[in-house]
C-alpha cells in the first residue's frame, strides 16, 4: 500500500517538487514558509538549543510539510556524532577515537541506545553517524555494534564513503593515493559490516581517490557501492510526536551521564607512568597536602568536548551541562587537600615555599572540525608545551592531553561532558583500560601509517596501553 502511494505521489509531482524532496538545507535558512514554498524534504541543524526548543522547531517544520499539497513529511537529520551534541544539556560522550580505545562492545551498544533516545526526544529521525574508518577488527566491531544494537529507531548513516582515513598527510577533503586492492582491503572492509547490519544511508566522502573526487566517482559510488555491494539507497521515515520521548530523556538523563563517565574511564590510554616500573607515578594521592592544577584545558568544557559540540567547530567555556577536569578533581580529593588552580602558573606560585605534592597539567588542541583541523605539525597548541616544561621542571607532574590525534602521555582524547571519569582513573578508583585505536606517530611525514605497513615504526604501536601497576614506559620519550 505504501509503495503504491509513493508511486502515485511521484507520478503527480512537478520537477521543482522532486528537486525539493532531494534537497537538504541548514536550519539557519529554514522556516516553515521555506519548507512549504520549496517542497524541502530534508532539514539539517546548526548551533545549539534546548531539547524543547528543538522539538517545537521541528514540529513547526513538520506541520508545514504535512500541510502542503504533497503532504510528504520532512526528514530531519542531525550530526549526533558523540551523543546528541547539538543540544544544550545533552550527554556528550567521548569522540569516536576515544571509544575505539575502549574496545568495549557493551559500552558502545549502550552509548548507541542513549544517543538514539536523546535524538528521538527532539523529534529528529536521522543521524549522520557513525564515521567508518580503518579495517582493524576492534574498530570495525565498535561501529557495527553501534549500528546493530544501539541505533535502531533512528536512521543511521555510515560515512564517509570511502578512504577518509587514508588521505595524504591526513588532510580533510584530501587525496587517498592507493590501489583499488588496498582501498578495498583497508577502507572498504568496514562498510561491508555496516551494510550487513542494514544501515539505511551512506554518505559520500568529500575527499578524493587518486585525484578523483568521490562525489563524482561513478565507479565507487555506482559500480562498487550500489551494484557490487548491492546497496539500495533508502531512508525510511515515520513521523512521531516527541512528548513521550522527551519525558524519557529527562527521566534517564542521570543514567546517560553516568554512562558518559564510564565511557571516559574506559577510553583513557596511559602511555607513561613514572620513570621506571618500580616507581609508578599513578595513582595520585587524593589526600595530598597541596596540589597544583594548571593548563589551558583543565577548566574548559568546550575544549574538553571538542568539535561537533553545540556548534560545528566547537566552542570554549561552559558551553553546556557537564563536569570539567578541575570540577572532578575538587570533588574527589580530601577535605584537607589544598587545590591551587591557575590557568597559566606564575613564577611566584611555582616558587612557593609551601611546595606542592604534585601537579596536574591539562593541555591540548582547540576545538575543530573537518578542514579547520588540518595540521602539518604534531605540536600542542596555545602555550601548552611551555606550561608542561615550566611546571615539570619544579614539581612531579601528570600531563593529560585533550586531542583528536596523537601527541602526548595520558591520552584523554576528547572525552566529552563527564570529567569525573578522568578523576576516577588518576586517583586510582579504576585502572586504565584504554588501548590505542590508532598508531602513535613519531613524525607527521609517516601519515598515513597502517599497522601492517612494511616499514611500521610508530612511537607507540596500535593497541598500546599501560596499567596502573605496570609503571615505566617502553617507548623512547
Amino acid at each position: 500500500m505504501e509503495i503504491q502511494k509513493i508511486s502515485y505521489l511521484l507520478s503527480q509531482m512537478t520537477l521543482p517538487e522532486k528537486i525539493g524532496q532531494m534537497t537538504q538545507i541548514e536550519r539557519v535558512v529554514t522556516t516553515p514558509a521555506v519548507i512549504a514554498e520549496y517542497f524541502i524534504g530534508i532539514n539539517w541543524p546548526f548551533e545549539d538549543a534546548k531539547p524543547s526548543d528543538w522539538a517545537d522547531m521541528i514540529d513547526g517544520y513538520q506541520n508545514a510539510a504535512l500541510a502542503s499539497c504533497l503532504g510528504i513529511p520532512i526528514i530531519y537529520g542531525i550530526d549526533a556524532v558523540h551523543g546528541n551534541n547539538n543540544v544544550y544539556g545533552a550527554t556528550i560522550f567521548p569522540h569516536n577515537i576515544g571509544l575505539g580505545a575502549t574496545g568495549n562492545a557493551d559500552l558502545i551498544r549502550r552509548i548507541g541506545v542513549a544517543t538514539e533516545l536523546e535524538v528521538r526526544a527532539i523529534g529528529a529521525s536521522w543521524t549522520f553517524a557513525p564515521c567508518v574508518a580503518g579495517s582493524h577488527p576492534r574498530n570495525t566491531l565498535m561501529v557495527t555494534l553501534f549500528l546493530q544494537d544501539g541505533i535502531n529507531n533512528v536512521v543511521a548513516c555510515a560515512k564517509h564513503f570511502v578512504g577518509d582515513g587514508g588521505t595524504d598527510k591526513d588532510i580533510n577533503e584530501g587525496n587517498t593515493i592507493v590501489s583499488y586492492e588496498e582501498l578495498e582491503r583497508i577502507h572498504l572492509a568496514p562498510y561491508l559490516k555496516c551494510l550487513a547490519q542494514g544501515v539505511s544511508t551512506v554518505m559520500a566522502s568529500y575527499s578524493s581517490w587518486n585525484g578523483s573526487k568521490l562525489h563524482s566517482d561513478y565507479f565507487l559510488l555506482t559500480e562498487v557501492l550500489k551494484q557490487k555491494l548491492g546497496f539500495k539507497v533508502m531512508v525510511p521515515f515515520k513521523y512521531k510526536r516527541f512528548i513521550e520521548d522527551l519525558k524519557s530523556l529527562v527521566e534517564s538523563g542521570e543514567e546517560h551521564r553516568e554512562l558518559g563517565r564510564e565511557a571516559v574511564r574506559k577510553s583513557l590510554v596511559l602511555l607513561k607512568n613514572g620513570k621506571n616500573v618500580d616507581k609508578p607515578f599513578l595513582p595520585l594521592d587524593r589526600n595530598a597536602k597541596r596540589i597544583l592544577i594548571t593548563g589551558t584545558h583543565v577548566d574548559d568544557l568546550g575544549y574538553q568536548c571538542g568539535g561537533w559540540t553545540n556548534a560545528w567547530f566547537g566552542l570554549s567555556g561552559r558551553i553546556s551541562i557537564g563536569t570539567t577536569l578541575l570540577d572532578a578533581i575538587k570533588a574527589i580529593v580530601g577535605d584537607k587537600t589544598e587545590v591551587i588552580y591557575e590557568k597559566t602558573p606564575s613564577e611566584e606560585t611555582l616558587a612557593s615555599s609551601e611546595g606542592f605534592s604534585y601537579a596536574i597539567v591539562a593541555v591540548g588542541e582547540a576545538p575543530y572540525a573537518e578542514t579547520r583541523g588540518d595540521n602539518s605539525e604534531l605540536k600542542i597548541t596555545f602555550n601548552g608545551s611551555d606550561i608542561v616544561t615550566l611546571v615539570a621542571e619544579k614539581i612531579p607532574t601528570l600531563v593529560i592531553l585533550f586531542s583528536g590525534r596523537p601527541m602526548a602521555l595520558v591520552a584523554a582524547w576528547l572525552p566529552g561532558s563527564e570529567g569525573q571519569g578522568m578523576a576516577d582513573i588518576i586517583f586510582g578508583d579504576y585502572d586504565f583500560e584504554g588501548m590505542l585505536p590508532v598508531s602513535w606517530l613519531k613524525r607527521v611525514e609517516q601519515l598515513p601509517l597502517n599497522a601492517d605497513a612494511d616499514l611500521y615504526d610508530p612511537l607507540f604501536p596500535l593497541g598500546f596501553g599501560l596499567k596502573l601497576n605496570s609503571g615505566g614506559n617502553s617507548c623512547p620519550i
